[in-house]
């Protein structure tokens, strides 16, 4: 008998599955490494777009130094920076930027809240207080006392001298700033997942400068305090004030005498202070960018970069 073998010329059946899946298994990798590969890329091209919004901001920081250099009365100028939002713009149109200013004191200064214990400091501190325990009852936080905590415990204390070391904050100045202010703004609501703090505007209602030497010199520019500030400070209704406030010389003067209130003169600046803070907005690349300085005693200062709005 003759046997003739007819060659096979297909695949076996289990092999044949072995490689669909093995090929759906590459896939399936592929993509995967593609999608973190995307998104790594996206992650690097924001970081990149954020370092070169950061050097143009540098560029335009010293565009400021030199635009406010020319103005020896700072007073003629602040007056009418004060006043509203002033654009500026490029000769040819390119560059363009909002520069926003108030003065450095026209609010309660976040460090008092640590000079309790300090009697030539007691307005200061009392007032620090009670804006405070206002925002706290108003915004329903959790654990008020837990941020006042976190707060002083940045600041230290005029008496030890203490900081805590486990503190970005850690200095002789205290809180200098409002972007190391909302580090621990925060660190407090990472740790007690409090939703209502972030809320808060908190510039609206305070300033972060270091404590000045001399407590009498220690007071705020009331003349351009913000309205809500206002509103907790003299116990006067905000709808009240967005009617009758007019930031200004003599405005808080003319303000209280009309609503007949009376107030401590010695906690604020009777003229004018030659101390402000600015932030400027510009666009870069479609996004909206920010950065801040100071300008105190004739000196443009301090540059912070604030990054994506």
């Amino acid at each position: 008998m003759n046997l003739h073998f007819f060659p096979f010329t297909g695949n076996p059946p289990e092999k044949k599955g072995f490689a669909l899946i093995l090929t759906l298994s590459v896939l399936v990798v592929v993509m995967a490494l593609t999608g973190v590969m995307i998104s790594y890329m996206d992650t690097v091209r924001q970081d990149t777009l954020e370092t070169k919004a950061m050097i143009q901001s540098n560029l335009y920081f010293k565009d400021m130094k030199s635009f406010i250099a020319k103005f020896k009365n700072r007073k003629t100028l602040y007056t009418v920076l004060y006043a509203a939002p002033v654009p500026l713009q490029s000769e040819d149109g390119r560059f363009s930027l909002t520069l926003r200013c108030r003065p450095l004191t026209s609010g309660v200064n976040i460090n008092w809240l640590a000079y309790g214990s300090a009697q030539v400091m007691h307005l200061q501190y009392n007032a620090a207080v009670k804006v405070f325990e206002a925002l706290a009852v108003m915004y329903e936080l959790e654990d008020p006392a837990r941020l006042e905590e976190m707060i002083i415990s940045a600041i230290g204390t005029k008496d030890s001298g203490e900081l805590d070391d486990q503190s970005r904050l850690r200095q002789k100045n205290g809180i200098i700033s409002y972007q190391q202010f909302m580090h621990i703004v925060t660190r407090y609501q990472f740790e007690t997942d409090d939703k209502h703090v972030g809320d808060i505007p908190w510039d609206k209602y305070f300033v972060f400068n270091p404590i000045e030497k001399k407590p009498e010199e220690n007071r705020i520019f009331g003349d351009y305090m913000s309205i809500e500030l206002i509103a907790i400070l003299f116990d006067i209704d905000i709808e009240t004030l967005k009617e009758q406030w007019i930031p200004g010389t003599g405005a808080l003067k003319k303000l209280l005498e009309e609503n007949a209130v009376e107030y401590e003169p010695k906690l604020f600046s009777k003229e004018f202070v030659a101390r402000s803070f600015c932030t400027v907005d510009f666009g870069f690349k479609g996004r909206s960018y920010r950065f801040a300085f100071v300008d105190s005693e004739g000196e443009v200062k301090d540059f912070e970069f604030y990054g994506k709005q």
